[in-house]
């Protein structure tokens, strides 16, 4: 082929931010620089939930696991000498998506550009977050309308915008199969539409061009053939989809369009350095296959199982990339598997399979029904089990893991691997948050606030209202306050309830028999309180704990996400439990354990044993253990028969 026809390669991008809105600026300078051809911002737990630095759900959270962006000035800041006109922007942002739109809008603005002309995406599902990140905000009512906003505001204001990002990704992260991210994630895309057809605020003639504007945000696993046969169904069920339902005539205005990070839940602690080739292998199956290739990628770096990675990995996984595009002869050529056999029969196997799935979610109402009655959630729990229990048996290889598991000291790992965080950054942002909030005028951020909120209880549009507040110096916390005074909380199914593991192996029936022991000599049944503390919302592990744990005969108390520590203390007293098992997957475990423990000292509860799960460093293990933790699992310890044969030594 021709070099003038070859095929322009995706937009390249890393997912980052981290400590500081400075901070990050630099690193993304860094990486346009290295080739990076867009950027994907990761925001703190703190603004992606709509809490300000200095709140106290905050504590421990702040720059973690993303940048903290509070006002005007942080977003300024965020780009500053990158001009926001001319960048195709990615913001992994979803309860508080209108908020960070309306000040990503004012910062163009202050930069002298024109709104107008943003490309760009917000992640703005907010469906799979009651299902997998757990980053929601209000119910699922009012979620829906603020996503129904962004894109009737969009679609004429900011015409190349992607105002809504489907993201069956994060629904394979939460143990979704292929036949249920295809089900799962048309069935969120369908709703979404449907609200904003509903709304009444795009014309019948103007519909095909909000469907036009709707983008994907896929997971690619290490099973490269059936991910590719999966991005195939996808766009043939798509097409179908805007075809049949919407009427959409134009082809253009009914392409799949994907961008992707390839998985990050099969990055392993164990023999890290082998992740390098899975993430090569799950690349291919997003590439491979022209007629279904992601127009945008990012890719995870090799350690993000040992922490928070750094500029290094970063560039690595860019490299990776940048390889494949340009020093392969990938986009030289029409579809590879355009007429295979093997390719159409597994494609057209999972579009039958994820058929029938979507339309029993759809009979149920559409997906708000299917998450309020606990229903998608409960399957997510229950596929995710089933890979665990598969990984443990040994049916699923996981090289380094469960097979293979010799190994020579890794020289990638002899070092500090993995980028720390400096916590006075914590004390300058708040600093700097108080300062900017005496600095603006009062009386304008109180009058831009109470037409918000009117706005809300008018049924308006919140985009207009919201760039009015970034302008005048709202903050993030002032305009997610003002917005659940309006639609109130909302805590999601946990999902555990009813699901079982159905493991009868002989270790198994062994540790039942410990329990049934250990209960006999207490003469109480041991009662596991499984709490997350702080904002993260990410389950999965806690889920299989839960699980694990009644399936062994436990009692178990589990309330879902993001608790305070004084609630779990308070459940823990309530309940009178036995141990407590945290999990925090954020990188504020050091805060939020020494919290509870405090607490539990306080209380005179201090011989409840505490043990903790996340992504620990060696060393914070340490020092958890040493403040008296009993016990810490990482990523590594993915045999629960293992974990729990510890947990259960623990009662003596």
């Amino acid at each position: 082929m021709p070099e003038s026809i070859k095929d322009k390669p995706w937009i390249m991008r890393t997912y980052s931010g981290h400590s500081t809105a400075q901070a990050s600026n630099e690193l993304y300078k860094k990486n346009l620089a290295k080739g990076q051809t867009g950027l994907s911002i990761a925001f703190d737990l703190p603004t992606q939930t709509g809490y300000d630095s200095d709140h106290a759900l905050a504590l421990g959270e702040v720059g973690k696991v993303g940048v903290p962006i509070c006002h005007i000035d942080d977003m300024v800041a965020l780009f500053k000498d990158i001009p926001i006109e001319e960048m195709n922007t990615s913001m992994t942002i979803n309860a508080t998506a209108p908020w960070l739109l309306a000040l990503y809008i004012a910062a163009c603005e202050k930069q002298g550009g024109d709104p107008k002309k943003l490309k760009g995406t917000t992640q703005n599902d907010i469906l799979k977050e009651y299902l997998s990140r757990g980053t929601y905000a209000f119910p699922p009512e009012p979620s829906l309308k603020l996503t129904s906003d962004i894109i009737s505001y969009t679609y004429t204001n900011i015409p190349k915008w992607n105002p809504v990002n489907v993201c069956p990704y994060h629904l394979q992260e939460a143990g979704a199969t292929p036949v249920q991210e295809l089900a799962f994630g048309l069935a969120n895309a369908i709703t979404i539409l449907d609200a904003v057809s509903e709304s009444g605020r795009v014309s019948k003639e103007d519909f095909p061009i909000v469907v036009g504007r709707i983008s994907f945000f896929l997971d690619s696993g290490i099973r490269f053939i059936e991910e590719m046969c999966k991005t195939r169904a996808f766009t043939k069920m798509w097409d179908s989809i805007c075809d049949e339902r919407y009427g959409v005539s134009e082809e253009k205005l009914r392409r799949f369009r994907y961008g992707v990070q390839v998985n990050s839940l099969g990055l392993t602690e164990s023999q890290s350095e082998n992740n390098v080739i899975r993430i090569i292998n799950e690349l291919l199956g997003v590439t491979l296959s022209k007629s279904s290739r992601a127009r945008a990628i990012q890719l995870p770096a090799w350690n993000e199982a040992l922490g928070l990675p750094r500029p290094w990995d970063q560039q690595w996984s860019l490299r990776i990339q940048q390889i494949l595009a340009y020093e392969t002869d990938l986009l030289e050529y029409e579809d590879l598997f355009e007429g295979s056999v093997v390719v159409e029969r597994k494609v057209n196997d999972l579009i039958n399979e994820a058929k029938a799935e979507l339309d029993k979610i759809l009979d149920m109402g559409g997906s708000v029904k299917a998450i309020e009655t606990g229903y998608m959630k409960s399957c997510l729990v229950q596929s995710n089990a089933n890979r665990l229990k598969a990984i443990e048996e040994g049916s699923q290889v996981v090289v380094g893991v469960n097979a293979f598991k010799e190994t020579e000291s890794s020289p990638l790992t002899m070092e500090t691997s993995i980028l720390k965080i400096d916590e006075d950054v914590v004390e300058k942002q708040v600093l700097s948050l108080q300062k900017f909030k005496k600095s603006r005028d009062q009386s304008k951020v109180k009058e831009a606030l109470a037409k918000l909120s009117q706005c809300i209880k008018n049924g308006g549009n919140v985009m207009e209202p919201s760039i009015a507040c970034a302008r005048v110096g709202v903050t993030t916390g002032e305009w997610a306050e003002t917005v659940r005074s309006e639609f109130g909380e909302y805590r999601a199914p946990t999902g555990v309830t009813g699901i079982t593991v159905g493991s009868n192996s002989e270790e198994t029936k062994k540790l039942r028999k410990q329990v049934s022991e250990k209960e006999k000599k207490l003469g109480t049944k041991i009662r596991m309180l499984v709490g997350k503390p702080g904002l993260d919302g990410h389950s999965n592990g806690a889920e299989q704990i839960a699980l694990k744990a009644r399936d062994l005969g436990f009692e178990v108390i589990y309330q879902g996400i993001r608790l305070t520590p004084d609630e779990i203390v308070s459940t823990a007293i309530e309940e009178d439990v036995n141990i407590i098992g945290l999990s925090i997957l954020s990188g504020s475990h050091l805060q939020l354990v020494n919290d509870v423990l405090q607490m539990l000292s306080d209380k005179g509860l201090d011989k409840i044993p505490v043990v903790v799960g996340g992504i620990i460093p060696p060393e914070d293990e340490c020092l958890l253990k040493d403040n008296g933790v009993k016990a810490v699992f990482t990523p590594k310890d993915y045999e629960l028969n293992s974990v729990f044969e510890e947990i259960i030594n623990l009662f003596n």
